[in-house]
């Protein structure tokens, strides 16, 4: 079962960690895909293009501002078109907003962590406490 989830992750984000083990705590172990560490090519183009048109949402709000060189590139320059965005995000992948959750019952950038709830094929198998403290209840799964 571990290819019925996929989580684009990045270890040094809180929220990235979370939704991690929000997946864990379902009794799934997904396929990590460190999306840092993958240098840009061809496959990457295309798996963005095809993760960007799943999440249905403009390539624009995928963009992460904070943190990242952003200002520098100038990429709130509304003439910017979406193919020009992408490849500021396949050459600085810390552009790209995480973590992006992919499961047969869809795609989200799971912002905050408990989106994964969403999507995530089987329930939670009991409380998980976030980094922060915050404690996601079973119940609090919202199935649909």
């Amino acid at each position: 079962m571990n290819d019925a989830v996929t989580i684009y992750h990045n270890p040094a984000c809180g929220t990235s960690r979370n939704v991690l083990g929000l997946i864990r705590n379902s009794g799934v172990e997904p396929t990590v895909i460190h999306y840092l560490e993958t240098p840009p090519n061809q496959a990457q183009l295309e798996r963005l293009e095809r993760l960007i048109a799943d999440l249905g949402m403009p390539v624009r709000e995928l963009l992460r501002q904070q943190g990242t060189p952003y200002a520098e590139l100038g990429l709130d320059d509304p003439r910017l078109d979406d193919a020009a965005l992408i490849a500021a995000m396949l050459q600085h992948p810390i552009l790209i907003n995480r973590p992006i959750v992919v499961t047969a019952l869809g795609t989200r950038l799971c912002r905050p962590s408990e989106r994964v709830l969403e999507i995530l094929p089987e329930p939670q198998r009991g409380p998980f406490v976030k980094e922060d403290g915050e404690v996601v209840a079973p119940s609090a799964t919202p199935r649909g």
